[in-house]
């Protein structure tokens, strides 16, 4: 158990999914204030022992609706975004408030789907996220339920939790439920179902235990949470399943808790590295020379500097291939520049980028991160 833990407690970037029935009490359309007070107190103590914290939130639609003063039961689409509407603002006001507290700065983020799967949106995404984790504020992400279409929705923020966590290379994802993990039976209906502390491998079998019951105020279910660690794991975040009904629900996953760890097989950097390898698409070209080369073989990330031609076109964020100046591929990688920019740029000291485009951009031409070598 100790070591499943550390898979949580010693991780560097970590996702924190909170579920509607959580966080909202679901005859008054409150936010639940103590126990968000005690959650918070949890999350600053992972931030003090270095740890970079981000939440995903649901609960705007379920706050929205009581405010709204909307039926009981299934809404139709444009009550639901009506009800996120009204809710989403009351939410982030209740986490600026209890964040507050503890000295922590919140900013808000809506995703929808495409914001997570489109190569631009992506990037732009993933470099606000990183941003805000640099600048020391916690960001709080929800879909963005107010424009999104019943056809472009996750329809539940664990498979949104798994591509955030994805998005921004997390090592850990936690789901708080309430339920405390995966049991090889549905405890509701078997008094011997047994709890299963370690998933190493999403089978058949795994997958056949998960139940379809579902709450009143949330959205998932044991299905949804298999899917996000699917999605987790894959990109290299361990991914724990654990229960939020009781105050400091991450200090008593710490201390023993029940709980699951999905165990993802590489590090975030490794699976996104096998990723890039193994992409078959290349946009463009880009020749390096003899000193990029050996910096490249060394570790390091392109610079402009070390780049002697390109082929193209191809956009920011675009898998390129790097080869030397003979031609021999050396890797692949994802390149922080356009080629058009790419090409006004190369041979020149990273310093210089700014005065020649007109904008700060990155001091690489590939970030050794976004490459994998042959």
């Amino acid at each position: 158990m100790a070591t499943l833990i550390k898979r949580f407690s010693a991780a560097k970037r970590v996702v924190i999914k909170i579920g509607s029935a959580l966080l909202v009490d679901g005859r008054t359309g409150k936010i639940r204030h103590e126990w968000l007070t005690a959650l918070c107190e949890d999350i600053a103590v992972m931030r003090k022992r270095g740890q970079e914290v981000l939440i995903v939130s649901s609960g705007s639609i379920a706050m929205g609706r009581h405010v709204l003063k909307l039926h009981p039961g299934p809404l139709k689409l444009e009550e639901s975004q009506a009800a996120a509407a009204a809710g989403q603002i009351r939410l982030a006001h209740a986490y600026q408030e209890i964040l507050a507290l503890q000295n922590i700065e919140v900013a808000q983020i809506l995703l929808t789907p495409a914001d997570t799967e489109e190569r631009r949106r992506y990037l732009n995404a993933r470099s606000t996220v990183a941003a805000l984790l640099d600048l020391g504020a916690l960001p709080v992400v929800n879909e963005n339920d107010t424009v999104a279409t019943s056809e472009i929705r996750y329809g539940d923020n664990d498979r949104l939790a798994a591509r955030v966590a994805q998005m921004i290379s997390a090592d850990c994802l936690v789901l708080l439920s309430d339920i405390d993990g995966l049991y090889d039976k549905d405890p509701k209906q078997s008094t011997d179902a047994k709890i299963i502390p370690e998933v190493r491998e999403i089978t058949d079998a795994v997958l056949a235990m998960a139940g379809t019951s579902q709450t009143d105020v949330g959205s998932g279910g044991m299905v949804t949470k298999l899917k996000a660690a699917q999605i987790a794991t894959a990109a290299g975040c361990n991914m724990f399943i654990a229960s939020g009904t009781i105050h400091h629900p991450l200090k008593a996953m710490e201390e023993g808790a029940n709980s699951t760890c999905f165990v993802a097989r590489d590090t975030p950097r490794k699976a996104r590295k096998k990723w890039i390898a193994a992409s078959l698409t290349s946009r463009g070209r880009i020749y390096v020379d003899d000193g990029a080369e050996k910096a490249l073989k060394s570790g390091k990330s392109l610079l402009p500097a070390g780049v002697v031609r390109i082929e193209g076109p191809f956009e920011r964020g675009d898998l390129v291939i790097v080869s030397n100046r003979d031609g021999r591929e050396l890797g692949r990688g994802l390149t922080a520049y356009s080629s058009e920019d790419a090409d006004r740029i190369i041979g020149h000291k990273s310093g210089e980028i700014a005065e020649i485009l007109g904008y700060s951009g990155r001091n690489e031409m590939i970030h050794r991160d976004e490459l994998a070598l042959n």
